[in-house]
Order: structure tokens, then sequence, then C-alpha cells
């Protein structure tokens, strides 16, 4: 890979504009467009970029650990939140100050809650509300009943 064929993958990697990446590497403002289209079917530069864009994607997304140790500090009072303050300086002129407050008990009910569900802590529950129920009516139909008063002899109704 040439010098200008690398600076045009690594400007392609921070605006993902061919053209651009183009004419930020050097080439002229005339050709840039069809150099940057000729060079995104490059192979090699292809598999760098694709190369570097998955190590940036690996960086910059956080894993399933980092994800659960966070949620864990939150519900556990560990991490705190940064609100930004606007103070008066007076004549009419103010500045930002950043203060550090506390995690809101909202904030860590919802991570026990995401914490829980990635535990499985409510699956419990889930699978009794989700129990089949077949309900067995034994009740005597009118003319078994007439029957059955008949054998215990019990007078009808309309006697009594």
């Amino acid at each position: 890979m040439t010098r200008k064929q690398q600076l045009f993958c690594d400007y392609y990697l921070i605006s993902l504009n061919a053209t651009e990446a183009a004419k930020k590497a050097g080439y002229s403002e005339r050709t840039a467009k069809q150099v940057g289209s000729k060079n995104m079917t490059n192979l090699d530069i292809k598999a760098y970029i694709d190369d570097r864009m998955a190590q940036k994607t690996k960086e910059l997304i956080a894993k399933q650990d980092e994800v659960l140790i966070y949620l864990t500090k939150v519900l556990r009072g560990e991490e705190n939140e940064l609100k930004p303050l606007v103070v008066s300086c007076g004549e009419g002129h103010s500045k930002v100050k950043v203060e550090e407050y506390t995690v809101q008990p909202v904030t860590r009910v919802k991570a026990a809650e995401l914490l829980g569900k990635r535990y499985r802590l409510w699956d419990a529950k889930e699978e009794q509300e989700k129990l089949d129920i077949n309900i067995i009516c034994d009740i005597p139909r009118p003319k078994e009943t007439e029957e059955l008063n008949v054998v215990l002899d019990i007078p009808k109704e309309e006697d009594r």
C-alpha cells in the first residue's frame, strides 16, 4: 500500500467519505471522487479499512462484563452522576460548574431490575404464570342428579 493510500484509509476511517478522504490524502480535487471510488474497490485497502473498523468497534462498544460491573456500582451507590450547574458571576455573566451527585434511588432500582433480568431472578414467577391449568368440572348434570336422588331416596323438589 502506498503512503497516499495509507493516508486515504486513515482519513476515510475518520469521515467515512471516500471523496473527502481522497482530497485530504493529497489527491487532486478534480479526481478525488474517482480515486476514492477506485480505492474502495482495492482489496488491500478494503481489508485494511475493515480490520481497523472492527478494531475500533471492539474498543468502543462496552463488553458484557463492563456493563454488569457498571450496573452493580450504580446499584450499590458507588457511581455518581455529574450534573452541570449554571453559576452567576455577576454583570450578566455566568459559568458552568459541574457537580457530582449520588445516584438517585430510582436509578439504583432500575440498575437492580436490569441485573435481575440478566440473572433471571424472576424466571420462577414467569414460569408459574405460564402453567397450564385444567379445571375439571365434576358437578353432575341434571339427569344424573335425578338418578342420584332416586338412589339416595331424596324427594323431588315438587314433593317437598
